[in-house]
């Protein structure tokens, strides 16, 4: 599962109530699956599904005349076992079959179950991660709503997929799989395994027979059914694909076509070749969550439906598409056997991006990726939460940045602390070990021990058994009579043992040192011939740490020109970038990053750059220029050209007309927020030429212009796209401008702008609850209710129907 997190969430109060965390064990097995069968139809009017299912069984150790399997808000109608007429009872979302017999173990026996699956009325709650947990969704059923296809998919995790099936719906199970789905003629299918068979029936639908021999998880069955255009590929023999809705078949192999790539490199990785038997990736709207691994049958929310132009800045979804594969050998082959254990799945997945990234792009762009993993995860307040937690209130609490973020940081130090080599011959020796199986973190512990030869105690109970992460003070102390320098790491808090790296940098090169801290205070004493240029801690930036120490600007410039690291560049540059007004070579060291290797230094230093006095600084403007037309990165070329435009000169109206022709959206939306500042018409009159479709691409440019304007036939394009503008920027200007229309839009009599941002209040609020945004977005509704209360506005009944109604679709 690939989480998505709200950026703005961390400026809400998180209000945690208090709750006893009870020990949560791994799901008891009295009875294990070995086979389910399944056959259902789909009642778009009711929204519910007509199944048969036949599940297949065998007592796990003793003897048992008796099966318990969850089915959440089923109608039963019939239950058999091994074809003959059985006793049952329906309650709590349990169905329990007297069985013909007492069975032993490696006796099997099938279980009949005829039923209705009323997904409506399932009561069970979802996450800050998966939002919902109803199992099956039908998206527009009726056909209501003409911007929006219908379409029916599944989402089992964490225990959803027993609100479609009956099943025992625990991750400790694992079944082999065959279903009949019969669906309207007009609808392409997609589930686990090989689609065996597809059969026209006289109603005017098809049944399709999609088979897998393999066994998993019942949280990862997966259906899938829709008018989609699906874009061949392969691997290795193996048919791969892409399901995608047709206006974006053409840009299928853009989004998706390092996915065969990826299937080698992860083979390669693990020593184990992709062990399913296809390689299937959908595109749904409505998705409760990111992106699902679900076996052969990854299903992905629809952000993933990008178009060229945004591709060719940056395949925002490579990154998912990288873990979902990847947990087709962590998480799918190999699965966690409790949800404390969750990280065995999780973590893994999210270090994926950061092995492909490695693979693919290079050092500086997996250093990028890291350091905003471990960043999202450092602002969580996640701290005090231990990695592999038997103690949790909801398995819904266990899908967050420590399961995946810090758990991601904590294999990176692992692997640093094994080496290359160990390191990926235990993942082998793991997935070797349980493939097909279930595993917990003492087994992921024992696989890397057995391969290295070392004790990982220490590390795991302080990583994975722990909670926490380094903080640690750092001072030096020099030495100028016997030439040494002395390293102090004062440890603040809770005491870690672990490996540091330091480089000691001079005039004629650097010496490299690995020193063991081992308590609270600790001091390593290292000789120079003379005095340092830059001690710098933890070179390898590999510690899950925060470190405080002082470094003169002399030391940060030096470090940027030295260092080799991406965070050596990255953090060096954003303390010189506050000195560019006074002091030179601050500003020489900002105008050197423009040929920085990595793009995003790059954009770093422009977007920073200080051309205050720009009349004394035409040498950099020139370097700017270069960039803006130049440079490989469309990311950089349209921030060069978002520098210029903040200069105002008329002269590069032609250079921000041209990028209006560009294919690369940030560059079309720089240039056209650039042509703005000097020429309003010939800027409005682009606007006006854009498609709808490259108008919401260009939302956030297009929209600063349209509030700039007060233009109140735009108000329902504003509404769209305000409260992303209101939360989801760091920058103050930003939000100042964008709250200022959010009052207007809220004062106004335009219902359609009224209705736009009542709705996103409603999906937001929703979304987001655990984090107190549907309070705030109550609050806010009813901010909205009193302006127009106070208005004069004709229709401010009609008005605030809308938002009574959408503060009631928050609360209900």
């Amino acid at each position: 599962m690939k989480k998505i997190i709200f950026v703005a969430v961390l400026l809400f109060t998180v209000i945690i109530n208090g709750q006893n965390n009870s020990y949560q064990p791994e799901r008891e097995k009295i009875n294990d699956l070995i086979h389910t069968k399944l056959k259902v139809d789909f009642n778009f009017e009711k929204s519910q599904l007509n199944g048969e299912a036949w599940v297949t069984l065998t007592p796990h150790f003793y003897s048992t005349n008796k099966v318990v399997l969850d089915a959440k808000s089923f109608k039963v109608i019939e239950v058999k076992v091994n074809d003959i007429t059985a006793g049952f009872n329906y309650s709590d979302n349990e169905i329990t079959v007297d069985l013909d017999r007492t069975y032993k173990k490696g006796e099997a026996y099938t279980v009949y179950i005829k039923y209705i699956a009323k997904p409506e009325e399932v009561t069970q709650q979802g996450s800050s991660v998966i939002t919902d947990a109803k199992g099956l969704y039908f998206i527009d059923p009726k056909e209501e709503d003409p911007e929006k296809p219908t379409q029916v998919w599944t989402q089992g995790e964490t225990e959803a997929s027993s609100c479609w099936f009956p099943t025992i719906d625990a991750p400790n199970q694992k079944t082999s799989q065959e279903i009949y789905m019969t669906v309207p003629s007009k609808f392409v299918t997609l589930s686990n395994g090989t689609l065996t068979s597809q059969t026209n029936n006289s109603n005017g639908t098809r049944t399709d027979y999609w088979k897998m021999d393999q066994k998993h998880a019942p949280y990862l069955f997966f259906m899938g059914v829709g008018e989609f255009s699906i874009v061949n590929d392969s691997w290795n023999g193996k048919k791969v694909d892409y399901y995608v809705e047709p206006e974006y078949e053409s840009v299928a192999k853009d989004i998706f076509g390092n996915t065969p790539e990826m299937m080698t490199f992860f083979s390669d990785l693990t020593g184990i070749e992709y062990p399913w038997d296809k390689y299937s990736q959908i595109v749904v709207r409505d998705y409760v969550s990111g992106a699902m691994e679900n076996t052969t049958a990854v299903v992905h929310a629809e952000d993933a439906q990008q178009n060229k132009g945004s591709l060719i800045d940056n395949n925002e979804w490579e990154g998912t598409i990288a873990h979902e594969l990847f947990h087709h050998w962590f998480g799918d082959l190999v699965t966690t056997e409790s949800w404390a254990n969750l990280t065995v799945n999780e973590s893994f997945a999210t270090y994926s991006v950061y092995l492909w990234y490695e693979h693919k792009y290079g050092a500086d762009k997996a250093a990028a990726h890291m350091y905003n993993d471990v960043q999202t995860y450092l602002q969580s307040e996640s701290e005090d939460k231990i990695l592999v937690r038997f103690n949790y209130h909801n398995k819904e609490d266990m899908f967050d940045t420590v399961s995946y973020h810090k758990g991601n940081a904590i294999l990176h130090m692992l692997r640093d602390v094994l080496g290359d080599a160990a390191f990926f011959q235990g993942m082998n020796t793991y997935l070797n070990d349980h493939k097909f199986g279930t595993a917990e973190a003492h087994e992921l512990r024992l696989a890397f021990e057995k391969i290295s030869g070392k004790d990982l105690n220490w590390f795991f109970n302080q990583w994975y058994f722990g909670s926490g992460h380094i903080k640690a003070n750092i001072t030096y102390d020099y030495n100028i009579i016997n030439k040494s320098v002395t390293v102090n790491i004062d440890q603040q808090g809770k005491v870690f043992k672990f490996p540091l790296s330091i480089d000691i940098y001079e005039e004629t090169g650097k010496t490299s040192h690995e020193v063991w801290v081992n308590d609270k205070q600790s001091s390593f004493t290292f000789p120079f011939r003379k005095l340092p240029k830059l001690i710098n801690v933890d070179s390898k930036h590999v510690l899950l740490a925060e470190f405080s120490e002082n470094k003169t600007l002399d030391n940060f410039i030096y470090q940027f020109n030295n260092a080799p690291h991406y965070l050596d560049r990255k953090l060096a540059l954003e303390e010189i970038v506050k000195h560019q007004q006074d002091n030179k070579e601050a500003q020489n060291t900002v105008v050197k990053a423009f040929n920085d290797p990595y793009f995003e230094i790059r954009v770093l230093a422009l977007k920073n750059l200080d051309l205050f006095q720009k009349y004394n600084k035409r040498d950099i403007i020139v370097k700017v220029e270069k960039l803006a037309q130049n440079d490989a990165s469309t990311l950089v070329r349209a921030e060069a050209i978002a520098v210029l435009g903040k200069l105002v000169e008329p002269i590069y109206k032609p250079l921000f007309e041209r990028g209006m022709d560009n294919e690369s959206y940030a560059i079309i939306g720089n240039s056209l927020t650039s042509l703005y500042q000097i020429d309003k018409e010939s800027a409005l009159n682009k606007v006006h030429s854009l498609s709808s479709d490259v108008k919401e691409s260009l939302a956030e440019a297009i929209t600063t212009i349209y509030i700039n304007e007060k233009d109140k036939t735009n108000l329902p394009f504003i509404a769209n796209h305000v409260l992303k503008g209101m939360f989801l920027t760091q920058n103050p200007r930003t939000q100042q401008l964008y709250s200022g229309a959010f009052k207007w839009i809220a004062e106004s009599d335009n219902k359609e702008a009224i209705e736009n941002i009542t709705n996103d209040f409603v999906e937001l609020g929703k979304q987001y609850k655990k984090y107190n945004f549907d309070k705030m977005a109550v609050n806010m509704l009813n901010q909205m209710v009193s302006l127009q209360q106070q208005s004069t506005n004709s229709n401010k009944e009609e008005l605030i129907i809308i938002l009574k109604t959408g503060m009631s679709k928050l609360i209900e």
